[in-house]
């Protein structure tokens, strides 16, 4: 038994290691806005342009839900 607790305990060492990198090198980058990836990724899409016509009237009042 003591074997196999030394085991696991070298490899949760190992990724306990591998998460502080992962996360120092996380760190030094700097924060990218989720948003600013998708901004213009529906442009001409016809699609969403009639939902948010749709939207538009229904909050308008001129169309019924």
């Amino acid at each position: 038994m003591p074997r196999i607790s030394h085991a696991l305990e070298a490899r949760l060492e190992r990724v306990e290691k591998e998460l502080a990198q992962l996360k120092a090198s996380l760190a030094s980058q700097p924060a990218k806005r989720w948003y600013r990836e998708n901004v213009g990724s529906f442009k001409g899409d016809k699609t969403l342009a009639e939902i948010a016509r749709l939207g538009r009237l229904i909050r308008q009042g001129k169309l019924k839900r």
